[in-house]
């Protein structure tokens, strides 16, 4: 009885800490680099979103995840304070930010 739960218990491949670390700092380093890369903050910051029904709001974003919203490639699934509502926000682009006389909206 003994023999099948130890055999059952060491099913899968679980990588050593020699192989599995080097991989995991890999992994944040590209994620971080594509992030800067694409104007976003490295590691944490605030950023302009805009949600599917078009309100902006600024918001926490990392590359890293998320405890505030599920995370669907680009986009982040999560609650917009402007409308009240739950949907899928993306960061803004600089030309898409315009205030109500068509001009570019001072971000600072």
């Amino acid at each position: 009885m003994n023999q099948v739960v130890a055999a059952s218990a060491s099913i899968g491949y679980h990588a050593p800490l020699e192989i599995a670390l080097p991989v995991i700092v890999a992994v944040v380093v590209v994620k971080v680099a594509v992030s800067l890369a694409r104007g976003r903050p490295g590691i944490v910051g605030e950023i302009v979103v805009r949600c599917g029904q078009g309100h902006v709001f600024t918001t926490t974003w990392s590359p890293l995840g998320s405890f505030t919203s599920v995370r669907l490639g680009t986009a982040r699934f999560q609650y917009c304070p402007v409308g009240h509502h739950w949907a899928l926000v993306r960061p803004a682009t600089d030309s898409s930010l315009t205030g109500g006389d068509g001009r570019p909206v001072d971000r600072g």
